[in-house]
């Protein structure tokens, strides 16, 4: 059985206190094990990473850029492999794999940039021969605590900007699919990144507890549920380390009367059951206005459905592929059994579906749910699975207090053919990323990600300009040369 270790200092390991099984969610069998890292394995990694800090962060920013490039290439030249991978252990079919991938290779070429971004500010003659300017200097060891639903994506969101601000990185993957983004990171290495500058650990909590607490980790990047989030904020800030955790999601469509409707239903069955809706982007509440809208959007999206192919990620016509584990598919399942339980009306079943071949896979099939109220346990969680369920109120109004009103505030999108519709819903919905007839509105790689309320803790967003600010800190720098001979008196005004 093959051992999904950990690269530390530039070397794989397979330090464990126990092992866990990695499944092929498409067969429900175990195909490998991922070592649990000790707590010792954890504190080698951290003190790699420490080591290789001061050479590192001494290295030209332009230097640090070439090997990005060179990551760059190697993450195309691979990207078979990986997509490979990702489909074995989380069960993306290769087209939705590939997008993963091609969004992480666009914040690595973001990352590229890197002698830009890092230039400070410069202000000559602040004072008589005075001179002022800002510098960003990096932080030293960070870390970066990443989800199973994007193995390859989220982790680029991470650490190349870490490291090309001079940072060093101990990354902690999801032990449900580790061996894409352990895969990744020893392509970083033969880019040409020094030994200990990325490291890998895969682990559970007490991997996670111990890159939160030890005085060497200056920052972490979470991405997963809200409640973790909110521990895992808890815990690094209390431990004096600067953080950003990005939580759960509730995303809305608002589906007005004047939308052009065929266009809306394609745009939400991807959005909906792309990836088996585990994407915290995912559109996962249609929000039809009026009565009309309601009728003719369900009638409409089950014809779109009816043709859904779910299945393995080897067979590349499948639209999407299984769940992630069995106690997934099992919380998924169930969140349809309570909707229905609470009244809703289920127009399309996915609870029942056996793919031939694959009866042991964690599938569930593209569920319509219509006639759902807030008040429904399954309106108020996140499902994180294919199921779109069907909201209507008798106005936009009541769509957006719908929305505000949620904990979560991660994405939404509207579809209208009113350009008025479309700039208030945009300045008055309590939502950090919007999308107007888009329906995954994610930022490109020179912009940031991140959601408001719930699904956000921290003040600097994902990748982008922010990262650029989250993996730095601002030094601010003002000297004088005074001219020879010339003596000043003492001067105990504040200096202006």
């Amino acid at each position: 059985m093959t051992i999904v270790g950990h690269l530390i200092n530039g070397i794989r390991r397979t330090d464990a206190e126990r092992t866990q099984d990695i499944y092929n969610p498409a067969t429900g069998e175990v195909s490998k094990q991922v070592a649990i890292a000790p707590v010792a394995a954890v504190e080698d990694a951290i003190s790699a990473a420490q080591a290789a800090y001061p050479a590192w962060r001494a290295t030209p920013p332009a230097k640090r850029a070439r090997i990005m490039f060179r990551f760059k290439e190697l993450l195309e030249k691979n990207a078979d492999t990986i997509c490979e991978l990702i489909g074995e252990e989380h069960g993306k079919i290769p087209h939705d794999a590939a997008g993963e991938l091609q969004r992480g290779i666009e914040n690595v070429e973001y990352a590229c940039y890197a002698p830009e971004l890092l230039k400070g500010e410069h202000s000559r003659d602040v004072g008589p021969a005075i001179d002022s300017w800002s510098e960003f200097q990096a932080l030293g060891v960070v870390a970066g605590i990443t989800p199973f639903n994007f193995p390859a994506m989220v982790p680029l969101w991470m650490y190349p900007m870490a490291i090309v601000c001079g940072n060093c990185f101990v990354l902690k993957p999801s032990e449900r699919d580790p061996s894409a983004a352990l895969y990744i990171a020893e392509l970083l290495a033969e880019a040409g990144l020094p030994a200990g500058v990325m490291n890998v650990v895969n682990g559970d909590k007490v991997a996670v507890d111990t890159l939160l607490s030890d005085a060497r980790v200056q920052a972490v990047s979470f991405v997963g549920s809200t409640p973790i989030a909110q521990y895992i904020y808890a815990t690094a800030t209390a431990n004096g380390k600067r953080c950003q955790a990005l939580g759960g999601a509730k995303n809305h469509a608002i589906i007005m009367p004047d939308a052009d409707l065929d266009n809306a239903v394609n745009a939400l069955t991807g959005a909906a059951f792309g990836s088996s809706g585990e994407r915290c982007m995912a559109l996962s509440v249609a929000v039809c206005v009026g009565s009309e809208t309601q009728a003719a959007f369900i009638t409409r999206m089950k014809q779109a459905m009816a043709p859904l192919r779910v299945g393995a990620c080897s067979d590349r016509k499948n639209d999407f592929g299984p769940v992630i584990t069995r106690e997934h598919q099992e919380k998924v399942v169930g969140f349809i059994d309570s909707a229905e339980a609470d009244g809703a009306t289920i127009e399309v079943d996915g609870r029942h579906l056996r793919v031939a071949g694959h009866e042991n896979g964690f599938f569930v099939g593209a569920t319509l749910i219509n006639n759902v109220t807030a008040g429904m346990d399954s309106y108020r969680q996140e499902i994180f699975g294919p199921v779109l369920q069907v909201i209507c109120v008798e106005s936009m109004r009541a769509a957006m207090d719908l929305i505000n009103d949620h904990e979560y505030g991660n994405g939404t999108c509207i579809f209208t053919r009113d350009g008025e519709a479309a700039r208030y819903f945009t300045d008055n919905i309590l939502v950090g990323m919007v999308g107007i007839n888009v329906p995954l509105p994610v930022p490109v790689s020179y912009h940031s990600f991140g959601g408001w309320k719930h699904s956000l803790f921290g003040d600097l967003h994902a990748y982008g300009p922010d990262a650029v600010r989250f993996y730095t800190r601002r030094k601010t720098i003002t000297q004088r040369w005074p001219s020879a001979g010339v003596r000043e008196g003492v001067e105990f005004a504040f200096p202006s």
